[in-house]
């Protein structure tokens, strides 16, 4: 007897580092899929040379790539890197890094890292870097752990 609900997709992951990493897991837990291999770790430049294999893996089975925009036009990088995605390939990227994705978030931000939320900066998309910006805040947590971290 089945209970009709069927198994979470597994989706490949491609990313840059270990930000990334934990971003994308918890996007795809969010959207009921289950985290496959983790492919990346060697930044931008290692994702954009193997961003074609990538995609070719996608013609068979789900594939999530997350990289950061740092500077430019996500739509730009997006077309140059990525012109003809295949059907089960979701390439996102991150205006301008992921970090500023979370700072975002202040509330929940602060009460992980264990910090103020009025230190949480209220425009993250303005910072020049907000990976710079995120670590000095785990910097100031209460929590030795975080610091340490």
């Amino acid at each position: 007897m089945s209970s009709g609900r069927s198994a979470p997709e597994t989706v490949t992951v491609a990313i840059e580092g270990a930000v990334d990493e934990a971003v994308a897991r918890r996007l795809i837990a969010y959207v009921g899929g289950q985290t496959g291999r983790i492919n990346g770790y060697g930044g931008k430049s290692f994702l954009e040379k193997r961003i074609g294999g990538y995609n070719n893996g996608a013609r068979n089975s789900p594939w999530f790539v997350l990289v950061d925009l740092d500077t430019g036009c996500a739509a730009q990088l997006r077309n140059d890197w990525l012109p003809a995605p295949a059907a089960l390939m979701c390439f996102r990227v991150a205006v301008h890094e992921v970090e500023a994705w979370l700072l975002a978030d202040a509330e929940t931000l602060a009460a992980y890292l264990k910090v103020r939320v009025s230190r949480v900066p209220r425009d993250p998309e303005r910072l020049p870097d907000p990976k710079s910006r995120m670590i000095a805040l785990a910097r100031r947590s209460a929590s030795r752990a975080v610091r340490n971290g």
